[in-house]
């Protein structure tokens, strides 16, 4: 009886404090605030060349058709000459050809799907836009990991840096903190070899990349908002022509 009410404390314990746990875990990674607007149409048009040109070899969008780009001011013609190279119809999904294990194979799992990958990578640390810009700025050389990469947002990342070439290859190297009667020792990445970018410019791009990863996993989104304001002052008028209704009704009853 005795081992049962402490397996039943336990468990108790357990359900209590796994959250408290997991946002302790959660709080070690500090993300930078992704500098995005989903309302600028020229870096979402951007964005979407770079996700078509880097992660969609090996990503798939499969909740994604590519006519949908045309709410970024894109037109069909466009969208087939400069986005579409696998001779998919402009209304299709955005598959790849990947074998999914054939990627298992490779990388240890296969690549998930990126549609709704900037919502579900929110958290009480930042947006899925701040955890996807810290994610691909956060790459540095890792001569333990199989792929030789690894990333300080998702320690042992089976991602290898697919765009390495870009940004160039970054180190963790220790860095001095100063503070007000106090020195500490700290890792940071640290730009080994400069890449075809400069860092300024590798961030621009990045910030494009994320700012139409948000877009597509609710391109609806700014409409959702501006319908919603007009609903919000469609039952505010609404509410006031009921209260008037109201005191006409009531104005006899004492």
């Amino acid at each position: 009886m005795a081992d049962n009410m402490n397996k039943f404390k336990n468990l108790i314990a357990a359900l209590l404090f796994a959250p408290a746990l997991a946002l302790a875990a959660g709080a070690d990674v500090k993300l930078d605030r992704a500098p995005i607007d989903e309302t600028d149409q020229a870096s979402l048009q951007r964005g979407a060349r770079h996700f078509v040109n880097y992660c969609l070899n090996c990503h798939s969008a499969n909740y994604m058709r590519y006519n949908r780009l045309k709410d970024i001011g894109l037109t069909d013609q466009q969208i087939l000459d400069n986005l579409v190279f696998t001779g998919v119809k402009v209304g299709d999904l955005m598959r790849v050809a990947m074998d999914a294990n054939e990627a298992r194979e490779w990388f240890g799992a296969a690549p998930p799907d990126l549609t709704v990958i900037a919502r579900s990578r929110a958290s009480h640390a930042g947006s899925g836009a701040d955890w996807l810009y810290s994610y691909l700025r956060g790459f540095y050389r890792d001569a333990e990991r199989p792929s030789g990469w690894n990333n300080t947002v998702y320690p042992n990342v089976g991602m290898p840096h697919v765009l390495w070439e870009l940004q160039g290859e970054q180190v963790l190297a220790e860095r001095k903190v100063q503070g007000a009667g106090f020195e500490r020792t700290e890792m940071a990445l640290k730009l080994d070899k400069p890449g075809k970018l400069s860092p300024v410019e590798y961030d621009r791009m990045v910030a494009d990349l994320v700012n139409y990863m948000v877009f597509m996993g609710e391109p609806v989104r700014n409409d959702r908002k501006t319908i919603g304001m007009f609903v919000l002052l469609a039952l505010g008028l609404l509410f006031v022509l009921a209260y008037a209704l109201k005191k006409e009704y009531w104005k006899d009853v004492h």
